[in-house]
């Protein structure tokens, strides 16, 4: 007789607005028989791609360096291909485009307008792919504007995870934190690492069973090998040295304290996208999937447990 795991889920990150990445994400229920979906962070996409009606009624855009001249009847098909890439399609005229060039506040409240529909739209999409007996855990990550915070809260479809210990069962609990360390970008959600740590120390407070809870951090521990991204000078442009880039840890020391100090049974992390593997921290093991949303990639671990044992541990991407 096959011995069926416990909890059978499926884990993602840093999908930056890639509806492609997000639907493969919702399909791959059915076809693993999940019982739960966890998503940690920077889920949002990070650009406008304004569609722009010119005198003549056909539409110009340029997406990825490549210039489009469109009719009224191609706009659907093209603003899928913007949103499977990760960026937000905005039909506009020359003059409002022209404004949004001038004022940064418009941009500002024009973008975050994009992505909270966006996100939305994305948790509409749930009911016709995920059966309601999965648990759909969303928190969101360090590059996540606040905005989206009440969309999760409110949506039926999805579990808020920021900042709260979620049940997977009555044995395991999921504990999130969105927040990292500092970056380069002076993102929404980050801090330095004494905050961070009395961050993750009070949500841990609130986790009863440590010998089988799950730490959904969307930053890595520092110096664990899911950390490793290139050094960048003053300019934000990569150090090279005898041709290749200098790759350093960049992870969260807090982040690894916690672990270290706790021991939970698992770690889930992103945030770095080209540091995708497992590791060991004494008895944690701690995971990093990598993203590739860019080319519509979903990378993913699917993990199955059962009490204190990982019955399975595979990467899944396509």
């Amino acid at each position: 007789m096959i011995e069926v795991a416990k909890v059978r889920f499926l884990f993602a990150t840093d999908l930056h607005g890639s509806e492609a990445v997000w639907r493969k994400f919702l399909n791959s229920v059915k076809l693993f028989n999940l019982d739960a979906l966890v998503l940690s962070g920077d889920m949002t996409g990070k650009l406008i791609i304004p569609i722009v009606k010119e005198s003549d009624g056909r539409y110009k855009s340029t997406l990825l360096g490549q210039e489009y001249v469109l009719t009224e009847n191609q706009i659907s098909e093209y603003s899928k291909k913007v949103r499977f890439t990760g960026y937000y399609p905005y039909v506009t005229t020359p003059e409002e485009a022209q404004e949004l060039r001038a004022s940064e506040d418009r941009r500002e409240a024009l973008f975050e307008k994009l992505m909270v529909d966006s996100v939305r739209m994305w948790f509409d999409l749930i009911p016709e792919r995920v059966p309601k007996n999965v648990r759909v855990i969303i928190s969101p990550g360090n590059d996540d504007k606040l905005a989206i915070d009440e969309v999760i809260r409110s949506h039926p479809s999805v579990i808020y995870g920021e900042s709260n210990v979620i049940a997977f069962d009555e044995e395991h609990e999921v504990a999130c934190c969105a927040w990292s360390n500092p970056t380069p970008w002076d993102s929404p959600r980050e801090c330095e690492e004494d905050e961070l740590y009395q961050r993750l120390e009070k949500i841990v407070s609130e986790v009863k069973h440590l010998q089988t809870a799950v730490f959904c951090f969307h930053c890595p521990p520092h110096n664990s090998g899911l950390d490793t991204a290139p050094q960048l000078d003053k300019d934000l442009r990569p150090v090279i040295i005898g041709g290749s880039p200098v790759m350093i840890p960049v992870g969260s020391t807090a982040v690894r304290k916690i672990i270290e100090e706790y021991q939970p049974f698992l770690g889930l992390h992103g945030h770095i996208h080209e540091s995708a593997g497992y590791v060991k921290i004494g008895r944690t093991m701690c995971l990093n999937p990598g993203s590739e949303y860019s080319e519509g990639i979903l990378r993913s671990f699917l993990v199955e447990i059962d009490g204190t044992k990982i019955k399975r541990l595979q990467k899944v991407e396509g």
